[in-house]
C-alpha cells in the first residue's frame, strides 16, 4: 500500500518523488522493529546475477536508464575497491560485495527508475554518485544494514533539483506516434 499509494499521492510535476518501492521499504524498516532486510537473500549465485543481468538490459534499455545503473555500479564499486586498498584487505573482499544479489536488483531496478531518476544524463550521473558516496557513509561510518535504501529515499528530492539545475526532455512509456496513427 506504501508503495502503490505514493505514486499518486508523492508527485511533483508528475513526476515521482520517492521510488516506490524503496519508500515502502526505509517507512516499514524505521516503522516497525519486526521488519528486516537481509543483503544476502537474493544470494550470490553467477545464474542469478546472469538472470538479473538479462532482465535490466531488457527494461533499462526500453527506458533509456542503462547510465544510471553503470553510473552507480561503478561509483559504488571504486568506494568499495579504494576501501579495500586503504585497509589493506585482500581483492576478494569488495569483489564478493558487488556478488550480492540485492544490489544488483538496486542497481538495476531501483535507482534506475525513470520516474524517480533525473532527466538528464548530468543529472543521472550526480544522483547515482551521490547515492553510492551516501550508501557508503552510512554503511561503514554509521554501519547501518539498508543503507542502499535509506541512501535513495533521502536523496531522492535532489532529483527535483538536478532536473530544474540540467533540463532535459522527461521519459514517458508512451509511443511518439500521433493519435490515430497505427503502427
Amino acid at each position: 500500500m506504501i508503495a502503490i499509494g505514493s505514486k499518486f499521492v508523492l508527485r511533483i510535476d508528475g513526476k515521482h518523488m520517492f521510488n516506490p518501492a524503496g519508500l515502502a521499504i526505509v517507512g516499514l524498516l524505521l516503522g516497525s522493529k519486526s521488519v528486516w532486510i537481509s543483503p544476502g537473500q537474493w544470494g550470490t549465485e553467477i545464474w542469478f546475477a546472469s538472470l538479473a543481468g538479462f532482465f535490466a538490459i531488457l527494461v533499462l534499455s526500453a527506458s533509456r536508464r542503462v547510465d544510471i545503473a553503470l553510473y552507480f555500479f561503478a561509483s559504488h564499486a571504486a568506494l568499495l575497491l579504494l576501501r579495500a586498498a586503504w585497509l589493506g584487505d585482500p581483492l576478494a573482499i569488495p569483489l564478493h560485495q558487488l556478488q550480492i544479489g540485492s544490489l544488483l536488483i538496486f542497481t538495476f531496478f531501483m535507482i534506475s527508475d525513470p520516474r524517480t531518476s533525473p532527466d538528464s544524463r548530468v543529472g543521472r550521473l550526480l544522483f547515482a554518485l551521490s547515492v553510492a558516496v551516501a550508501a557508503h557513509y552510512l554503511t561503514f561510518a554509521l554501519q547501518m544494514r539498508p543503507a542502499l535504501y535509506v541512501a535513495l529515499i533521502a536523496l531522492s528530492p535532489l532529483t527535483l533539483l538536478l532536473d530544474r539545475l540540467v533540463p532535459e526532455t522527461r521519459f514517458s512509456w508512451r509511443s511518439s506516434v500521433p493519435e490515430g496513427v497505427s503502427t
